[in-house]
């Protein structure tokens, strides 16, 4: 605690008396409180870990604050953002759906706009915010198609016992909910 760095600083006679031990704690937990407050300020110029600030995030962006939503996604909506300037490719789609699936899709650009999800099984659960942000950045004549991926009986046959099957859920496969 920082009240014991604070006393072994003066000299014993003084530290020892009960008017500077109760200053010393006083002092301690004031400064110990500031630290945290500190390491919670650092913390906000992260979007990866801000809380309280992502809020002003999304007001410099325009992007309407929804508290319904897990703070990872409303960040993965900023970085989106942030990531969606520039000229209209599959890299650039690719950068913004990267940052909603920690970079594992596929864009194939070829007169119409193809998002495949390579690590996710079934639909990601903020798939929602992904396709709101690609409309923004893409022209209102492409077509946009989103592939998923599901487990296949030819995937888990021999390969997976009954209790990894059952413990999967089912939306991850082909014609689950």
């Amino acid at each position: 605690m920082l009240s014991d760095n604070l006393k072994s600083s003066l000299p014993f006679f003084i530290s020892s008396t009960q008017l500077f031990t109760e200053l010393f704690v006083a002092e301690g937990q004031e400064l110990d409180g500031l630290d945290a407050d500190l390491a919670d300020l650092q913390a906000q110029f992260n979007v990866d870990t801000a809380t309280w600030a992502l809020d002003f995030y999304e007001k410099e962006l325009g992007i309407p604050t929804d508290y319904t939503k897990p703070l990872a996604y409303r960040a993965s909506v900023i970085k989106s953002k942030w990531r969606g300037g520039g000229k209209l490719n599959s890299t650039l789609i690719k950068t913004v759906c990267d940052a909603f699936t920690n970079g594992n899709t596929e864009v194939m650009f070829d007169g119409t706009i193809k998002v495949k999800f390579n690590s996710i099984l079934g639909i990601p659960p903020n798939l929602d915010d992904l396709k709101a942000a690609v409309h923004q950045i893409k022209p209102a004549y492409l077509e946009l198609v989103y592939l998923f991926s599901y487990l296949l009986i030819s995937e888990i046959d021999k390969t997976m016992t009954i209790d990894q099957l059952e413990s999967t859920p089912l939306n991850e496969f082909a014609g689950g909910v």
